[in-house]
């Protein structure tokens, strides 16, 4: 059906009625476009009361004073790109047109940019922000770290084309020149904030060591600017990755007077991007100074350790007696004792003479060892005459019994037996004692006394009649030998 205006609607009244009949549709297709004719473009203050962001990504919000509440929705390619995000409580502007909804019957404001309605907004919004950030414990002293003495590499996370980062290389190269890891980033606007909390993060996740240094401390720097500018470094998303640094880190925005959420949950808050440097590092020439008094101090201390060691020295050497009074009375009796040692000798020699006198000294004589040695001498040669018989008659015996052992071992060995006719037959598990085990063979082996004979049986044949033993008798020798 072809839409009609409100003033066609009115002009054809049906027969027999006065007001003209509308169907739902319809009036609400002219309510729709009444009101996007005459508020395409409006302006509008208020506070944002509730707030909702579904998965969808768009945001649907009131705005109210004291008297009112307007719907509104913000979709989701608006709400990506504001500077500002609406939170309930915040009092601001909103740009866009009103529509209806007619599925609810109500109309609606369609946002396309809202801001702040004046710093007033943005510091109330602030500081609830900041209340409620510290009532989490992101702003507690005890979770501050203590920065390093002299980092080896500093990490600037700031704009590169500022003069932020010209300012921070100068001091350095002033007061104690170290590497600096710079991380560009936009340090104003909707990218600010997710750019400054990538490159926190980014620092913490570099491996100490690395093919890139890690940082030893982080500076987050920026010039000043109206709180708008700073909005950035407010952020919840910055202040957490500030929070969560295991690096420490220094906040350096704005000039002193600047204050801003990041500045609480740093490690160090400096006044401006040439005092974080300053705090960074000290200075070169004071540390030379204060070196080289310490050298000072401690040549000093050992020139002064090493003369009064000496003087005390000196004092206990006074002390001590000569060493000629420490030696002379042990001098003057070794002297004596030298002195008698030779009258000592000649009368211990006299003694021991006298006493290898009175012990026997005459069969210590040459001539009567000699006797001594022949008398002894004919002693070993009787022995050994006697000795020869002595050992022939002991071998004689075990030798006759060992050859009575050797005879009745021959008489026993089989070998003896198979020189009487016997035979040995053996298969290849061992010695065949019955016909029944030689039928169960394919080959056989007879062993006789000169040889053996491989026989083959077929493994089929029966059992060999059983042949009654033949009488055996005596041989010439006086043994038995059988009868075949």
């Amino acid at each position: 059906m072809q839409a009609r205006t409100m003033s066609d609607l009115i002009d054809e009244p049906e027969d027999g009625q006065n007001a003209p009949e509308f169907s739902v549709s319809e009036i609400s297709g002219v309510v729709k476009r009444m009101i996007e004719g005459e508020f395409s473009h409006v302006r509008i203050r208020g506070e944002v009361g509730r707030v909702s962001r579904p998965a969808s990504g768009h945001l649907y919000l009131d705005l109210k004073d004291d008297r009112a509440v307007l719907a509104s929705v913000i979709w989701k390619g608006v709400a990506r790109r504001l500077r500002v995000q609406p939170e309930e409580g915040m009092e601001v502007v909103a740009t866009g047109r009103l529509t209806t909804f007619p599925g609810q019957s109500r109309y609606q404001m369609i946002i396309e940019d809202i801001a702040p309605a004046g710093v007033g907004a943005l510091m109330a919004m602030l500081e609830k922000r900041k209340a409620a950030l510290a009532a989490e414990g992101l702003f507690g002293a005890e979770h501050k770290q203590a920065l390093p003495y002299l980092p080896d590499v500093i990490g600037v996370i700031t704009s590169p084309s500022g003069a932020v980062i010209k300012d921070i290389l100068h001091r350095l190269r002033d007061r104690f020149p170290r590497k600096v890891l710079l991380w560009p980033v936009v340090v104003q606007g909707d990218k600010c904030a997710p750019e400054v909390a990538a490159a926190i993060r980014g620092f913490n996740a570099m491996t100490p060591g690395g093919a890139l240094p890690r940082p030893d401390v982080i500076i987050v720097a920026r010039g000043g600017g109206s709180i708008e500018d700073l909005w950035g470094f407010n952020e919840e998303i910055v202040v957490r990755a500030a929070f969560e640094s295991s690096i420490p880190l220094i906040s350096a925005i704005g000039h002193e007077t600047d204050t801003t959420l990041i500045d609480y949950a740093s490690d160090k808050r400096a006044p401006t991007p040439s005092a974080a440097a300053e705090m960074a590092v000290p200075v070169r020439a004071d540390l030379s100074a204060l070196v080289a008094g310490l050298e000072e101090r401690r040549r000093r201390a050992l020139a002064r350790g090493l003369e009064q060691r000496g003087q005390r020295l000196r004092d206990l050497s006074r002390a001590l007696p000569k060493v000629e009074s420490l030696f002379a009375e042990r001098t003057q009796r070794l002297d004596g004792l030298a002195m008698r040692l030779p009258l000592a000798l000649s009368s211990l020699t006299h003694r021991k003479r006298v006493q290898l006198a009175a012990s026997g000294g005459e069969r210590l004589r040459p001539a009567a060892l000699l006797s001594d040695i022949a008398r002894k001498k004919r002693d070993v040669g009787a022995w050994s005459v006697r000795l020869t018989p002595a050992l022939n008659r002991n071998m004689s015996d075990p030798k006759r019994q060992l050859t009575a052992l050797a005879r009745t071992l021959e008489t026993l060995s089989y070998r003896k037996t198979l020189e009487r006719g016997y035979a040995v037959v053996h298969a290849s598990d061992g010695l065949v004692t019955s016909s029944t085990s030689a039928a169960k063979h394919a080959t056989l082996e007879i062993e006789f006394s000169d040889g053996t004979l491989p026989v083959a049986t077929g493994g089929t044949a029966p059992p060999a009649k059983r042949v009654a033993p033949r009488k055996r008798s005596k041989g010439n020798d006086g043994s038995q030998g059988d009868l075949f």
